[in-house]
């Protein structure tokens, strides 16, 4: 697809372009083109795009992160360093802070995981990338880069 190359090059607002022209031309023509953009993906990777599993991951935990900070501030009436006011009640205001305290601890082993596990995914994709780069050919340049003559 030669066409739609050229046009990928000018970026997303070119698909966009086309896209609204199609329509007021003929609707069939927009909608086709529209059908086309979300079929091949062309708004993958732009600013009105879908994220990757990886960048929705980290979306999703940083709202977590978000709504617990917020849920605990509630609670601590408003300072996160204070003790929440008490119910009234020392039994349930002692599982409370048990339980607070048990799912921050959760919360940091959960994020401590998630750490070790990007870690070990960038090392791995590190050293594929070393293995090939050793076992590529000398005379062999990489893919975008020009040898000095």
């Amino acid at each position: 697809m030669p066409i739609a190359m050229k046009i990928d090059q000018f970026g997303v607002l070119a698909w966009v372009f086309l896209m609204v022209l199609g329509f007021v031309i003929w609707w069939p023509l927009g909608l086709a083109a529209l059908a086309f953009i979300i079929f091949t993906g062309r708004f993958g990777s732009g600013p009105m795009g879908c994220r990757s599993h990886a960048e929705r991951g980290e979306y999703k935990m940083q709202k977590l992160q978000w709504k617990m900070d917020r849920m605990r501030s509630r609670m601590m009436g408003g300072h996160a360093n204070d003790y929440a006011p008490t119910s009234g009640n020392r039994a349930f205001d002692e599982y409370r802070s048990e339980t607070l305290k048990r799912l921050e601890d959760e919360q940091r082993e959960f994020k401590d995981f998630l750490d070790r596990l990007r870690f070990a995914k960038d090392k791995t994709e590190f050293d594929q990338f070393m293995a090939e780069r050793k076992e590529r050919p000398a005379d062999e340049t990489p893919k975008g880069e020009q040898r000095p003559e």
